[in-house]
């Protein structure tokens, strides 16, 4: 069961990390193929688990994981002043797996059907 208004500010603390990380963090860390793939505000509202999908390799997502979690204060008052809450969330930073999984995945199936495909050629 979702709730709305959880659900709403999740979409807007997206909306504005992303813009954070592409116009306003200006720590040369930070890849420039990051982007913010979905955030989860817990229902008191004290937390905003960030997760952050990095394209690159894995000392370039380490140093942009860095980078983050070193701005997270920078962004917390940011949300602050964008967010008109009470309590602003305590941002989170987790990166997000999901994209290579997705494609390891993938080269498993390819690999799969290609040799399936051999098989029936020999035969």
């Amino acid at each position: 069961m979702g709730y709305p208004r959880t659900n709403r500010i999740s979409e807007e603390i997206k909306k504005l990390v992303s813009n954070m990380i592409l116009n306003e963090l200006k720590d040369p860390r930070i890849s420039t193929l990051t982007s913010v793939v979905d955030v989860e505000v817990t229902r008191d509202l004290r937390y905003a688990n960030i997760f952050i999908s990095i394209y690159g390799t894995q000392e370039e997502q380490e140093n942009t994981m860095k980078a983050l979690k070193k701005a997270s204060g920078f962004i917390r008052k940011e949300m602050g002043k964008k967010l008109k809450l009470r309590y602003t969330p305590e941002p989170i930073i987790n990166m997000d797996r999901s994209i290579e999984k997705g494609v390891y995945m993938s080269d498993l199936i390819n690999k799969v059907t290609q040799k399936d495909d051999l098989n029936e050629d020999t035969e």
